[in-house]
């Protein structure tokens, strides 16, 4: 099961409880108190998926390792393909 599956099931179960609750479709008489909360309960998750989402990639920007040994590498690649470039008689 891929994960689009998994994620699909769980937003369906959490709508149709949702739809059960706030429209009262199976005449559970539900107090009006608790259809009143669970009426913007999509917003109220959507943004709190918003927050959770944006300081998860805050937190991993913050914590990004540089990589020194890389960027040496990458340097002394790219003056070998300038040593290369002038051999074969391109002006940089």
């Amino acid at each position: 099961m891929t994960k689009l599956v998994e994620w699909l099931i769980g937003v369906s179960l959490v709508v149709v409880v949702w739809a059960l609750v706030t429209f009262d479709l199976l005449n559970l008489k539900v107090p009006l108190l608790y259809r009143e909360v669970a009426w913007p309960m999509p917003l109220y998750l959507l943004v709190t998926f918003g927050c959770y989402s944006l300081a998860t990639v805050g937190y991993r920007v913050a914590t990004f390792n540089d990589c020194e040994e890389a960027a040496l590498e990458l340097q002394q690649q790219i003056k070998e393909a300038h040593q290369d470039l002038k051999k074969k008689g391109l002006k940089l």
